[in-house]
């Protein structure tokens, strides 16, 4: 197993939920924390417990982003004019290795994140190998015709376990994807319940 994927499951134990919604991931054995404490109870969070799982939550969802990262994304998701959560919701999943993932290039978010950075992704038609990209409506999303044959983006395609959501156009025939629109958080098909609201509030204490 590699570093990545085992960082992933210890963020869905952490978490105690099985926040990318995979039938291999360990809290659908265990529902309770890693380690020898993992299954004392717990008393009732605090408000910043609470703020503070809900972020941790939306960063380990995209692939664990960076503090500093993460906190770049909240102010700017502050700067710009409408609801800051939908806002952030909207930056996240504009994140290139967010698209990629959506599109079932892929099967996670961490294998989006190296398929980008090994140059096997092209943005309206030159490379790029920043996982961070931000994506802007109307770009096309292509997996470079030299890839297209790997046994990771042909099993990803044929995933049952999630759906492309309806605000990407994919074709896997041709192996593109658009963004149609900016989605707003509702739309987003989280696994899990997702809280940016909480999120803003523990960046705004």
């Amino acid at each position: 197993m590699t570093k990545r994927a085992e960082a992933k499951y210890k963020i869905d134990r952490r978490m105690g939920q099985n926040i990318w919604g995979r039938p291999k991931s360990p809290v659908n054995r265990r529902e309770y924390g890693p380690g020898q404490h993992g299954q004392r109870r717990k008393g009732k969070p605090t408000d910043f417990g609470t703020q503070l799982k809900a972020k941790q939550k939306l960063k380990g969802y995209y692939g664990n982003i960076t503090e500093k990262q993460f906190r770049k994304y909240y102010a700017e998701a502050i700067r710009l004019r409408g609801d800051s959560s939908a806002n952030l919701i909207g930056l996240l999943e504009r994140r290139l290795d967010a698209v990629v993932y959506r599109a079932k290039f892929v099967p996670t978010v961490f294998a989006a994140r190296q398929f980008i950075s090994h140059g096997h992704i092209k943005v309206n038609g030159r490379r790029v190998n920043i996982a961070s990209y931000q994506v802007k409506v109307g770009d096309v999303v292509e997996v470079k015709e030299a890839s297209r044959q790997l046994i990771l983006v042909l099993e990803a395609t044929q995933l049952a376990e999630r759906d492309v959501p309806d605000y990407f156009e994919v074709d896997h025939a041709k192996m593109n994807a658009k963004m149609i629109r900016v989605p707003l958080p509702t739309e987003v098909p989280y696994p899990v319940l997702m809280e940016p609201n909480l999120v803003i509030e523990f960046y705004s204490r």
